[in-house]
């Protein structure tokens, strides 16, 4: 498993850090996409206004919940030949590539609820348990 305490970055994604409550991310979790970027736990007005933004390294305008999910896959290469991202450096690039887009609250909450709801519909692609997860499971 991923040591979250002492091995990690400073700086990174951490899913103990996300401040979405659990209610709030599998509400997220089991209902459809809309298309609304504000539908992602963490996402805010400001935060989708600087998606939809883009900057001089990513022009890239991010308009909607079905880009973001897009922009997250993207990040899962490139492969180089056996060599493949793994869902520890996948989640690291999409927290530095919404941190290079401005976004400067709730990151590795977006993170998260990006990465469990396509894991939700690609079995695999995000695994939650290299993490450590500390909570008790029978909390609400």
């Amino acid at each position: 498993k991923y040591n979250t305490n002492s091995k990690m970055a400073a700086e990174g994604y951490d899913p103990s850090r996300s401040r979405v409550s659990e209610s709030t991310l599998s509400d997220f979790l089991r209902a459809p996409i809309t298309g609304e970027l504000t539908e992602v736990p963490g996402i805010g007005p400001a935060a989708a206004k600087k998606l939809a933004e883009g900057n001089d390294d990513d022009p890239e305008a991010i308009t909607n919940t079905y880009q973001l999910i897009g922009k997250f896959l993207m990040l899962k290469g490139p492969d180089d030949g056996d060599v493949k991202v793994d869902s520890i450096e996948h989640v690291e690039k999409f927290w530095h590539w919404l941190k290079n887009r401005g976004i400067t609250s709730y990151r590795s909450g977006i993170v998260r609820s990006i990465a469990e709801k396509v894991d939700h519909m690609m079995p695999g692609i995000y695994d939650k348990d290299m993490y450590g997860d500390d909570e008790d499971e029978d909390e609400e």
